[in-house]
C-alpha cells in the first residue's frame, strides 16, 4: 500500500436513475451524478476530515481514478452473491457435526444449490478461536468426497475453504473453483506459488496470529485502516508472486483478531476495503459479536441478524455474501435488488 491514503464515505447523493451513488473516495460515480456534492473522509495518519469532492486537488483526483468500485472476479459469477457454508467438520462453531458425513454434507450443498447460492464454500478444519488444529490428509479426507459429487452434481462454483496448500493443490485438481484461505496465503509457505500456477480466484482474510491465538492481537489504531492496509500488504505479496489482481477477493475478517466493537465498526465502514480495488467477501453468518448486539447467545438463533450485517456489503459491487442459511440471505438479496432498481415483482391474482 505504500503512502496511499484511504478515503471513506461520509454520505450519499442519489442519482437520476434512482441508484445510490458512492463516495468520492470510492470513485462510483453515477451517470450524470453531481459529484462536486459527494462527500469523503479523507484518513492522513490519525488525521481526518472531511472534505467536498470538488475541494480535492488534482494529484488526489489522480488517485481517485485509480480506485474504482471492485469488479467481478475472474471465472466468478459477477454482481452480489450469495455463498454457502459447507463445514464438513464435527466442531464448527455454529453447526459442527451437522454436515460431518459426506452423505449429510453433499445433501445440503444441493439444498442450499436449490435456494439460490451463487457459491458453496467447503470446510473440513474449523477455524473458531481456539479450535483444534486438523492435518491436511485428515483435512482432505473430509473435503474430497463431498467436492467430487458436488462437482458431478452441479456447475455452481465450489470453493474450499483452507490454510494447507496440499488441500489446494488437491481441490484444484477435481473441479474447484475458488481457494478461501483465512490466512490470505501466510500458513503454508507453498500455498502462493499453488494458486498462482493455478491461475484460480483466491480469497484473502484478515487475521492476525493464528486461529488459536488471534484473540491475542487485537490491538489497533484504527481497525478499518489497519485492516485495509494489512489486506493490501497481502495482495502486493501475492501480486508479485504471479497472482493476478482481478482474482484476488478480500475478507475483512469479520471475528478474527477483533473484538465486539473492532468488528462493528468494521462493518460499518465497509465500503473503505474499495480503496483496495478488490472484490469483497463479508462472512458475519452467526457470529458471536451479532449474539452480542442483540443478547442471542445460541449461534444459530442468529440468522436474522446475518442478514441485518450482512446487507451493507451490498453498498460494494460485486459482493459475496457467506452465510450459513442460504434461503434467508437470498430472499433479502432479492428483495434489496428489487428496492434498488425498481424492479416490481408482477401482480398477482389476489386470493
Amino acid at each position: 500500500m505504500g503512502a496511499l491514503r484511504l478515503l471513506e464515505p461520509a454520505g450519499l447523493v442519489f442519482g437520476q436513475d434512482a441508484h445510490r451513488a458512492v463516495d468520492a473516495g470510492l470513485a462510483h460515480w453515477l451517470a450524470g451524478g453531481p459529484a462536486a456534492f459527494t462527500l469523503a473522509r479523507l484518513i492522513e495518519g490519525n488525521e481526518a476530515r472531511m472534505v467536498r469532492a470538488g475541494d480535492l486537488p488534482g494529484d488526489w483526483l489522480d488517485v481517485l481514478a485509480r480506485v474504482s468500485a471492485p469488479l467481478p472476479s475472474a471465472d466468478l459469477p459477477p454482481g452480489p452473491q450469495v455463498m454457502g457454508i459447507l463445514n464438513v467438520t464435527p466442531d464448527s462453531f455454529s453447526d459442527g457435526g451437522r454436515h460431518f458425513g459426506a452423505e449429510a454434507a453433499i445433501r445440503a450443498g444441493i439444498a442450499m444449490i436449490t435456494a439460490g447460492a451463487g457459491l458453496l464454500d467447503i470446510g473440513g478444519e474449523s477455524t473458531r478461536p481456539g479450535s483444534a488444529v486438523v492435518t491436511p490428509a485428515e483435512e482432505w479426507a473430509r473435503v474430497a468426497p463431498v467436492l467430487a459429487e458436488l462437482r458431478i452434481q452441479s456447475d455452481v462454483a465450489l470453493s474450499v475453504d483452507t490454510r494447507n496448500a496440499r488441500t489446494m493443490s488437491a481441490s484444484l485438481g477435481v473441479g474447484a473453483a475458488l481457494i478461501n484461505d483465512v490466512s490470505a496465503l501466510l500458513h503454508d509457505p507453498h500455498a502462493l506459488a499453488v494458486v498462482a500456477d493455478a491461475g484460480c480466484p483466491v480469497v484473502l482474510m484478515h487475521m492476525r496470529g493464528t486461529p488459536q491465538t488471534m484473540q491475542n492481537f487485537s490491538v489497533y489504531d484504527d481497525v478499518a485502516v489497519d485492516v485495509t492496509c494489512e489486506l493490501g500488504e497481502r495482495i502486493d505479496e501475492a501480486v508479485a508472486a504471479g497472482i493476478a489482481r482481478d482474482r484476488i477477493i478480500v475478507d475483512p475478517g469479520i471475528g478474527f483478531a477483533k473484538n465486539a466493537a473492532q468488528n462493528i465498526d468494521m462493518i460499518r465502514r465497509l465500503p473503505i476495503l474499495a480503496n483496495l480495488g478488490c472484490r469483497v467477501l463479508l462472512g458475519t453468518s452467526r457470529k458471536r459479536v451479532l449474539g452480542e448486539m442483540a443478547g442471542v447467545p445460541v449461534a444459530s438463533d442468529r440468522d436474522p441478524g446475518t442478514v441485518a450485517s450482512s446487507l451493507p456489503g451490498l453498498e460494494l459491487g460485486n459482493t459475496i455474501l457467506r452465510v450459513h442459511n442460504v434461503p434467508a440471505m437470498v430472499q433479502a438479496l432479492r428483495v434489496w435488488q428489487g428496492l434498488w432498481t425498481c424492479d416490481k415483482p408482477e401482480k398477482t391474482q389476489a386470493r
